[in-house]
């Protein structure tokens, strides 16, 4: 029997207003026989040709010159066999899975489920101050993570080998099922991230508050809101959206 298997993904991109993909690597997760997670020794990257010139601020990021993607393959030919490799994965990972997901659609994953580790983060670490892949690595300094396999930071293995400690450590919290449950909805933050009420925990914001919360037009900060105010049993009062009828063309 295969042993169950999530693939973290990570992706570089060329920027220059496309952010076509240059790179991609992934981290196997793999469930053991005594029902624990580990990091598996399944990893790699390879290079994809985005197809135009990457811009010097993103190669100032992640080192990936011009030069180092003539002749790879081009991102339609080169995700598929990474994204749904040989044996089969019940989902796919990455931290802030939704970048990722606007490149690997259902098309080249073979509609895999995903699971965002910054969403899930979130939810088991909510004590933590910051939530980005680095600074989880080092306020939470996982055990098992080679420090030199994990570098240069902002390449697409390293990057994914870093995360995949961060999975591998919330599946032994919370099930897979959990995760993916989380990962579907927007991110519930542990305080209110900006405003007169930051750094607050939600308990302690004022309904008032919470309610124009709600009207905000970040997903994340809406939904943590409306989060609090159905803990205290409160409506948000935002109303449904309606769709304007014009009477006549102008």
């Amino acid at each position: 029997m295969l042993t169950t298997r999530v693939r973290v993904i990570d992706l570089e991109t060329a920027g220059n207003g496309s952010h076509d993909v240059c790179e991609i690597g992934w981290q196997d997760v793999l469930l053991g026989p005594d029902g624990s997670w580990r990091v598996d020794e399944e990893r790699g990257a390879v290079f994809v040709n985005p197809g135009r010139p990457i811009s010097p601020d993103t190669m100032a990021i992640h080192h990936i010159r011009d030069e180092d993607v003539v002749g790879a393959p081009f991102w339609r030919d080169a995700a598929p066999s990474v994204l749904r490799p040989e044996g089969g994965i019940v989902a796919l990972a990455a931290h802030r899975a939704a970048f990722e997901q606007r490149y690997c659609t259902p098309m080249l994953s073979g509609a895999a489920s995903w699971i965002c580790t910054w969403k899930c983060a979130l939810r088991v670490w909510p004590h933590l101050p910051r939530f980005s892949n680095q600074l989880l690595r080092y306020q939470r300094m996982p055990d098992g993570l080679v420090h030199e396999i994990g570098l240069p930071a902002h390449r697409a293995m390293p990057d994914a080998y870093v995360t995949a400690h961060h999975l591998r450590d919330m599946l032994n919290q919370a099930s897979l099922e959990q995760l993916l449950s989380w990962s579907r909805q927007p991110g519930l933050l542990p305080r209110v991230p900006s405003g007169p009420d930051r750094g607050k925990s939600w308990d302690q914001v004022h309904i008032a508050a919470l309610r124009d919360l709600s009207r905000d037009r970040d997903v994340d900060l809406r939904f943590s809101a409306e989060t609090e105010l159905a803990r205290r049993g409160k409506k948000s009062d935002v109303p449904p959206p309606t769709v304007a009828v014009q009477s006549r063309l102008l």
